[in-house]
């Protein structure tokens, strides 16, 4: 499994994320790569520095119109963080029932994560995409 990091961002915080040095394989931002969210752009750009089909990575984001919904349009597999204002203002059933997971904290992420290994790949992204800010199993 990988672990990637990515979100509208300035070119700044990419730098300040990778002086970090962060247990994450990629880190991404709007800035650096030109393409920011909701932009199917950005998105593709996801899947593209994760390697592997669409279907095989999980997003996880805390907006249903700027992380999940672009991000099911894109094909990936998402989770929904329920935290700060947009992850409960926002609702919209026809996307939340979409998402594999929900989530209140990034800390149920990874058991939840480790007790999908055993699907097939096609049900279960072995990369994880995060939005940035919030770090999870990736590309990412």
């Amino acid at each position: 499994m990988q672990v990637g990091l990515a979100g509208n961002q300035t070119a700044r915080a990419e730098t300040i994320l990778r002086a970090l040095n962060l247990p994450v394989d990629v880190i991404g931002t709007s800035d650096g790569w030109g393409v920011e969210k909701p932009s199917a752009a950005f998105f593709d750009r996801v899947v593209a520095e994760a390697g592997c089909p669409a279907d095989q990575v999980l997003y996880v984001g805390d907006r249903l119109d700027n992380d999940i919904r672009p991000a099911q349009a894109a094909g990936l597999a998402t989770a929904l963080i329920h935290r700060g204002p947009w992850g409960h203002i926002l609702d919209d059933k026809t996307i939340s029932d979409r998402c594999l997971f929900h989530l209140d904290s990034l800390a149920e992420l990874a058991e939840l994560v480790a007790g999908t290994t055993s699907r097939p790949a096609s049900q279960i992204g072995t990369p994880l995409m995060v939005s940035a800010g919030r770090c999870a199993p990736s590309m990412t």
